[in-house]
């Protein structure tokens, strides 16, 4: 795992996760998408198998539904793709996108009625 992947991992994880974990997860998976897909699955089944409302009368009320959310819609996100990782394998788009080309446009008069 280089630092370009230690570093994505860290933006999308948060800074406290544990980088020897990380690192074995990378070796078993190979990719650094599916190390965050894994971890935030398991953050996330850690949240639904804990009682999702707390709420002492009187004292306190405590929701986990917004936190449920949030893994869910990173979920998402990380499935379609987003944001790109520094090991994700180039697709088609990326090798045919050339930021200092330009192309060419053939225009052709339409016949007049």
């Amino acid at each position: 795992m280089d630092a370009a992947v230690t570093a994505w991992l860290k933006g999308e994880l948060g800074p406290s996760t544990d980088l020897a974990d990380l690192e074995t997860r990378y070796l078993r998976l190979g990719t650094a998408r599916a190390v965050a897909l894994e971890v935030v699955r398991e953050r996330l089944a850690t949240l639904l198998a804990s009682p999702g409302t707390v709420n002492v009368s009187g004292v306190v009320s405590v929701s986990f539904a917004a936190n449920i959310q949030a893994y869910e819609r990173q979920i998402a996100r990380l499935e379609a793709g987003d944001p790109p990782a520094p090991d994700d394998p180039a697709t088609d788009d990326d090798q045919t996108d050339d930021a200092g080309g330009f192309g060419v446009i053939q225009l052709c008069a339409r016949p007049r009625r």
